[in-house]
C-alpha cells in the first residue's frame, strides 16, 4: 500500500502539537510578565509531572494544588482513552 506524498501522518501531527505546547507555553510566561504588577513580589503557581500514570503535583497553595490535580485526572483519563480506542474500534 503507497501512501500519498502529501497526507498527514501521525508522527507529523505530534510534531506539530509538540510545537504548539511550546508555543502555547512561551505565550503564556510572556502574558504574566506583562499583567504582573511591578512592586508584588508573591506569586502563586502549581506545577504536574506525569510519569506514565503517575502524577506528581507541586504547588504554592491549596487552589492551585487542586486545578492541577483535576488536569492530571483529565490527562490520565484522556491518555487512557487513546490508548484504548484502536483495541475498541478494530474489534
Amino acid at each position: 500500500m503507497v501512501r500519498a506524498m502529501n497526507t498527514p501522518s501521525i508522527t507529523n501531527l505530534g510534531f506539530l502539537l509538540i510545537i504548539f505546547g511550546f508555543v502555547l507555553a512561551l505565550i503564556a510566561m510572556v502574558l504574566l510578565v506583562v499583567r504582573s504588577p511591578r512592586g508584588s513580589s508573591s506569586g502563586r503557581g502549581a506545577g504536574l509531572l506525569l510519569i506514565g500514570p503517575i502524577p506528581i503535583v507541586f504547588g504554592t497553595d491549596k487552589q492551585s494544588v487542586k486545578v492541577v490535580m483535576i488536569l492530571a485526572i483529565v490527562l490520565i483519563l484522556l491518555a487512557l482513552v487513546v490508548m484504548l480506542l484502536p483495541s475498541l474500534v478494530g474489534r
